[in-house]
């Protein structure tokens, strides 16, 4: 990671932590507005989405709004550091993981690649698509084949508008988005 890297990260932190909780609660359900309106995203099958943690867009609201035959599934993390996915309802287990984020209790798990939809959490965004994480790179290792080929599933990166930023480039291993979700809007990338 570069110094660069780590003060844009820094920053971006700082700009989430400043949203008010009633800022973060509209963001929400306007993100979850945003997502049901696509036609694209609410075909069945799994959608991968994530336990909010640090200032992170919540998604509780995507949850409630799924579509007939979707599945909410949390990400796993793995002793080797790979990242899984489980199913998950309200009610249902949790054990914290090494970096103290509700992970579900699972047996079995799912591939990235069994995957229809991810929602995928971000500190970072450009409008080109470019997406910039907390830097362990577990999406970018999970989804590593999604650089030789298109969807499924489908990478929507979720955050707010202010973490939109110009001239993010993109790192060999970075994994390109399809779209970003803010509460302004639904930006697709046309890949």
């Amino acid at each position: 990671m570069t110094s660069t890297r780590a003060t844009l990260r820094a920053e971006l932190r700082a700009r989430r932590a400043a949203l008010r909780p009633g800022e973060r609660l509209a963001a929400a359900d306007a993100v979850a507005r945003h997502l049901g309106e696509r036609p694209e995203l609410r075909e069945p099958g799994y959608v991968g989405g994530y336990w909010a943690v640090n200032g992170e867009l919540p998604l509780h609201a995507v949850q409630l709004r799924l579509a007939p035959g979707q599945v909410w599934c949390l990400p796993v993390t793995t002793t080797d550091g790979n990242l899984r996915f489980a199913p998950w309802r309200p009610g249902d287990a949790l054990v914290p993981n090494r970096y103290g984020i509700p992970e579900p209790v699972a047996d079995a798990t799912l591939a990235p690649a069994e995957m229809g939809l991810v929602l995928v959490p971000l500190l970072g965004f450009s409008a080109e698509g470019h997406r910039l994480g907390m830097g362990g790179g577990y999406y970018d290792r999970a989804f590593a084949f999604r650089r030789d080929r298109g969807a499924p599933p489908r990478l929507v990166g979720v955050g707010y508008a202010c973490q939109q930023v110009a001239g993010l480039a993109a790192e060999a291993w970075d994994v390109p988005l399809d779209a970003v979700a803010t509460e302004q809007g639904f930006l697709a990338f046309g890949r």
